[in-house]
């Protein structure tokens, strides 16, 4: 087994037992403890675990900040497939309210409902939406981010409190018991006031986003109505998923972007 196959098999493991020990480590790749020791060394300098007595635990904060082009790039297949999935669920003349995750930008490209009005805080967003003469877009006030390509600031958070929707939907940073969080502060507390204008919140996310915990807290997952995603959930995940109520949707796999 490559280097790289055996360290992504202890970080699968983790993700559904959040700890590792180095006879399991052993055992799962087939390799002595001087090797297991030597991958727990590398991921610990990857950041994606922490070292302790015999073995490993997750590292539960994320530290990944990307720009809006590198994100539209990363997983882009699933987000265009998770997206498409989104955008059926919208009814003709719903009052929506989109983030401006890249995942949600797919969502709005693919909306085929009619006579629409919808809140965002994304200049890509309304660009897109901008080609529909039957759609209404209110476009937030605010400070833009040209890194992220997004309105964000006091005058955001004030503009969206005057605001009451059917929907909303939202991507997220992270998924864990903790609830959805963020590495942008400011979108941590802009989506925060989204959700709270909305009479259903819909999550948008793909399989990596799972049991990920970032700097900005967004909400609990008692906020959130529906998770969709491209792949079946972590086993732990789904089990506090299922304990808040929240119905997660697996989108069918030969469901593409197109």
């Amino acid at each position: 087994m490559l280097q790289d196959e055996r360290l992504e098999a202890i970080v699968q493991y983790l993700n559904e037992h959040e700890r590792i020990d180095i006879e399991t480590i052993c055992k799962i790749n087939n390799v002595s403890k001087d090797t297991a020791r030597r991958d727990l060394i590398n991921l610990e300098e990857m950041r994606k675990i922490i070292r302790i007595r015999g073995g490993a635990k997750k590292a539960l904060l994320s530290n990944e900040v990307h720009n809006y082009g590198e994100r539209m790039n990363m997983a882009s297949e699933a987000k265009g497939k998770i997206g498409k999935f989104a955008a059926s669920l919208i009814n003709n003349g719903d009052h929506l309210i989109l983030d401006a995750s890249t995942t949600v930008q797919f969502s709005a490209k693919y909306l085929t409902s009619q006579n629409n009005t919808v809140v965002t805080n994304s200049i890509n967003i309304a660009s897109v939406l901008s080609q529909r003469e039957d759609i209404k877009v209110n476009l937030l006030g605010g400070t833009l981010s040209t890194r992220h390509q997004a309105i964000y600031g006091s005058r955001a958070i004030r503009d969206i409190q005057d605001y009451k929707v059917n929907k909303c939907i939202i991507g997220t940073c992270g998924i864990s018991a903790e609830g959805l969080s963020t590495s942008i502060e400011e979108e941590g507390l802009l989506v925060h006031e989204m959700i709270k204008r909305s009479d259903q919140v819909i999550v948008i996310a793909d399989s990596t986003k799972f049991n990920k915990t970032f700097f900005q807290k967004v909400c609990d997952l008692n906020s959130v109505d529906i998770v969709i995603t491209d792949k079946e959930v972590p086993k732990n995940m789904q089990e506090i998923l299922n304990k808040h109520v929240v119905e997660v949707i697996v989108v069918p796999s030969h469901e593409r972007d197109e």
